[in-house]
């Protein structure tokens, strides 16, 4: 008696995605010094039916939240956690802006170990990976 093949986590995510008829999923990346590219960036892709998840949080600039050093380094861990969340949901990554820091890196290293598609706004730099 034969089987059938069981789906892996990934196959039955993208499966019930189509079934549910959910459009493309896009993750953005990027230095959180381009929050205004990447909403930019949102905008367009929202307009063309897409649903864009992002960086919500830009910890460069001063909050609450995140005053305290303690609160911010457990905050940043969670946060770098929810994004790689976000790029395992994803359909595919853009990268934003024309610099590549290491967080971004790691982030395409591990879209690209995901089988995700990256493309970037500005090409040029996935010549420095």
């Amino acid at each position: 008696m034969s089987y059938p093949k069981l789906l892996t986590p990934e196959e039955t995510l993208e499966e019930g995605k189509a079934r549910l008829g959910i459009p493309d999923i896009v993750a953005i990346c990027g230095s959180t010094r381009f929050m205004d590219a990447m909403a930019d960036a949102d905008r367009v892709l929202t307009w063309a039916g897409h649903i864009v998840v992002k960086p919500g949080c830009d910890m460069k600039t001063p909050h609450p939240l995140w005053a305290d050093p303690a609160d911010a380094e457990a905050g940043k861990e969670r946060l770098d956690d929810l994004h790689r969340a976000k790029i395992r949901l994803a359909t595919r990554v853009l990268v934003v802006g024309d610099y590549i820091g290491d967080s971004t890196r790691a982030e395409i290293r591990y879209a690209k170990s995901l089988g995700k598609p990256v493309s970037y706004t500005h090409p040029e730099v996935a010549a420095t990976l």
